[in-house]
């Protein structure tokens, strides 16, 4: 199962993109996505989002 960020949560911070090892994680219309095919749900990204809005 991907991981999910909450655009509600979300303050763009832009913290999980480096870090995210697949490169799953964009920016798109102002906003981050994670890209479901890409991500192998490592939780890399929801460790690193200080906002909490990265969740499976």
């Amino acid at each position: 199962m991907a991981y999910k960020i909450d655009a509600d949560k979300c303050v763009n911070c832009g913290s999980c993109e480096p870090d995210c090892p697949v490169g799953a994680i964009s920016e798109s219309n102002d906003k981050r996505v994670i890209d479901a095919d890409k991500c192998i749900s490592c939780g890399t990204c929801a460790s690193e989002c200080p906002a909490e809005a990265i969740s499976e």
